[in-house]
């Protein structure tokens, strides 16, 4: 669709090319616009409710910061626990303006005890990498994924799916009536 904007709750440039690339699935003459939006939840959510609740936030503040926009898209990275350990993984939220929301979540992988202790510390997931692998600001850049797959997935990879998959109820509207 023509004249369709997307409007993305994130600075982070990771986030916004993830957008990018899933949306021209879809949509090839789409714009992103970038906008700074609260999630609403802890800076690192634990589980898929609080993270599925921060990219809807996201979203829909993003929405309503952006006058033009046709969507709003949060992605919010989150940690989950299992009896294999903590696992990583991100939610996508797609809002229109009738307040249909399409959701979809990454592929999950697990992390090191090192990091995981961490983040049960309290520690943010980026955070928690850029001390482990002695980087700084990872999350803005290849992120856990990338750094644990030894820059074989980057985090804009293994977003951008996600972002796809958030557009199923969009593209298939009539049926989600």
């Amino acid at each position: 669709m023509p004249g369709t904007i997307f409007a993305v709750g994130s600075l982070n440039p990771v986030k916004l090319e993830a957008v990018r690339q899933g949306i021209a699935q879809y949509f090839a003459d789409a714009d992103s616009v970038a906008v700074a939006v609260e999630s609403g939840v802890r800076t690192q959510p634990v589980g898929d409710e609080e993270t599925v609740q921060g990219a809807a936030q996201r979203a829909r503040a993003a929405l309503q910061a952006v006058a033009g926009a046709t969507y709003g898209v949060g992605l919010e990275g989150g940690v989950l626990e299992l009896k294999e350990g903590m696992f990583a993984c991100a939610w996508c939220a797609i809002v229109d303006r009738a307040g249909a929301l399409g959701v979809a979540s990454t592929g999950r992988f697990q992390l090191p005890p090192q990091i995981a202790t961490l983040v049960r510390g309290g520690m943010e997931l980026g955070a928690a990498d850029d001390i482990v692998f002695g980087r700084a600001n990872s999350k803005q850049n290849e992120g856990a994924v990338g750094l644990l797959t030894h820059g074989r997935l980057t985090r804009s990879q293994l977003y951008a799916p996600a972002v796809l998959l958030a557009l199923i109820r969009f593209v298939n509207a009539e049926h989600f009536a």
